[in-house]
């Protein structure tokens, strides 16, 4: 959706949702340069980072439910530009936050309708650092294998927190389809609903402190966010993908809460076949001593 800002300067530019002019990552799994993902929010509560989020207006960032830990407005800060938990940040602002509005349908035990969102008491100025991500509408489809990215500020692994001085990590997964996640998550008794979409491969995925960030694919020019990290088992596990909720299946939602600011829903056209539409599960039910319960799950959030 083509819609005009401002930029550094006061001069006014027409410009798409999604667009990231210093994005040329190929390869994942390391730093990002600033300004590759300018609509990445650090949520922190009591002045520590606690999740992502993304900036989809001037004045909304979408953000995982279970991230909200208190519905106080004056306990959050918002930052938009941010490189590293630790600066300088030469391209940050940040703002305080006047509204909050948790999904009503949010489960927090099955972590169904993961999702929350956020205004801010004054808007952002746009700039080459801070845009606005697109939002995958009702008719987008993401088929298996198909390569996205997430980023974040959380734990490199499960037992190994970034540093502070570490700038933005991020980092290519693929998506996995909802039956082949479904029959992976089967020993966990986890549900994936239609509400989720999954993503990640062995060593490669979300970790906790990432919770609410984006889980984002490329169509063209354009970024267009699919997911919203939410759950998993510990930190890209080998055979658990990490589960995300799923953007295209709230637009209605979304856009009743924003009603009056303009987001940017774009349909994601996917390309090929679809394997998991033939997917069978033939895993071995085993429920052991580790995987028997679903809070065994490792919830991507720092406080638990």
């Amino acid at each position: 959706m083509k819609k005009c800002v401002t930029l550094e300067g006061g001069e006014e530019e027409n410009t798409y949702c999604g667009e990231a002019p210093f994005n040329t990552r190929i390869v994942g799994g390391e730093n990002a340069a600033a300004g590759s993902w300018p609509w990445q929010v650090s949520v922190h509560f009591l002045s520590s980072h606690i999740c992502g989020g993304t900036l989809i207006n001037n004045q909304w960032v979408l953000t995982a439910a279970h991230c909200i830990i208190s519905q106080s407005v004056t306990a959050w800060t918002l930052y938009f530009g941010r490189e590293t938990q630790a600066g300088p940040n030469i391209n940050e602002v940040s703002r305080s936050v006047s509204q909050i509005i948790v999904h009503p349908n949010y489960n927090n035990t099955l972590y169904n309708n993961d999702l929350a969102l956020m205004r801010l008491l004054t808007p952002v100025t746009f700039t080459n650092y801070i845009r606005p991500i697109c939002l995958a509408s009702s008719s987008s489809q993401f088929f298996n294998a198909t390569l996205c990215w997430a980023t974040g500020w959380g734990k490199t692994s499960k037992n190994e927190s970034l540093p502070a001085t570490q700038p933005l990590q991020e980092v290519q997964i693929p998506v996995v389809g909802n039956r082949q996640c479904s029959c992976s998550y089967i020993p966990t008794e986890a549900t994936i609903t239609k509400q989720m979409i999954c993503a990640g491969q062995q060593n490669k995925g979300a970790c906790q402190g990432d919770s609410g960030g984006p889980l984002q694919c490329k169509q063209g020019s354009s970024w267009i966010q699919a997911g919203i990290t939410s759950f998993g088992m510990p930190c890209a596990t080998a055979g658990f993908p990490e589960v995300y909720a799923r953007v295209s299946s709230f637009q209605d939602w979304i856009s009743t809460q924003v009603a009056g600011s303009t987001v940017g829903f774009v349909t994601f056209n996917p390309t090929g076949v679809d394997s998991d539409s033939n997917f069978v599960c033939n895993a071995t039910i085993s429920l052991n001593a580790s995987f028997n319960h679903p809070t065994t799950l490792c919830v991507n959030r720092k406080y638990q």
